[in-house]
């Protein structure tokens, strides 16, 4: 039975895997670099099962992601779409991007700076001394006040007095322009029927308004 295990163990280990992403972008790169060459995705997608081991219904997926970091360079010439990808294009994009690391390590660099001196000269313009530090604890006192205040504030929702003005401030806007509109009506309805010589009443018939349209409280 150890033995039939350890047979299972080895059958195992010497089957083969398949390739992980990284694996072909790299192996579909040696196509390209191996090369020099152009290609087209159909092409590709012959060569990488062939030299490469790389599956071919993923092969336009790994050229794809390859395409999206700048390492593979593609074009349509005519009706046909061409990649291509020379060794030296790989070790200058390597280049730009340690030289824009480098640019953004010196800036971080310079604003640690800044900000220690910053924080320098803060510290001998707030020297330590019994006074400052009691009004510091004070303070700290007051903000833990103040959140259980506003806690308290807004549990009661939508009694809370600030928005009850809010919305007291709303009505009141409300009902100013609701007496604004009623008014225009008043002067338009006037103005039509002694132009028109039409009754009021069968105007507000017409347009369906109630006889209590101008009573607002």
């Amino acid at each position: 039975m150890e033995s039939f295990r350890y047979w299972r163990v080895i059958q195992y280990l010497q089957a083969p895997r398949g390739l992980s992403l990284e694996e072909k972008r790299t192996k579909l790169l040696e196509i390209f670099h191996e090369s020099k060459d152009f290609y087209q995705l159909k092409e590709l997608e012959k060569l990488g099962p062939k030299l490469k081991g790389i599956v071919s219904q993923t092969v336009k997926e790994v050229l794809q992601s390859l395409v999206d970091d700048g390492l593979v360079q593609g074009d349509k010439i005519g009706a046909s779409n061409f990649f291509w990808s020379f060794p030296s294009q790989r070790g200058t994009i390597v280049q730009n991007r340690l030289d824009n690391v480098k640019e953004t390590r010196t800036s971080l660099v310079a604003q640690l700076a800044e900000l220690k001196t910053a924080i320098e000269h803060e510290r001998t313009l707030r020297p330590l001394s019994d006074s400052r530090a009691t009004a510091l604890g004070q303070l700290t006192s007051l903000k833990k006040q103040l959140a259980v205040l506003q806690d308290e504030v807004d549990a009661y929702g939508a009694c809370d007095p600030v928005k009850v003005e809010e919305k007291k401030r709303s009505v009141t806007l409300a009902h100013e322009a609701a007496v604004r509109w009623t008014d225009n009506y008043s002067i338009l309805l006037s103005h039509f029927t002694r132009q028109t010589g039409m009754d009021a009443q069968d105007i507000r018939k017409y347009l369906e308004i109630g006889d209590d349209y101008e009573d607002i409280f």
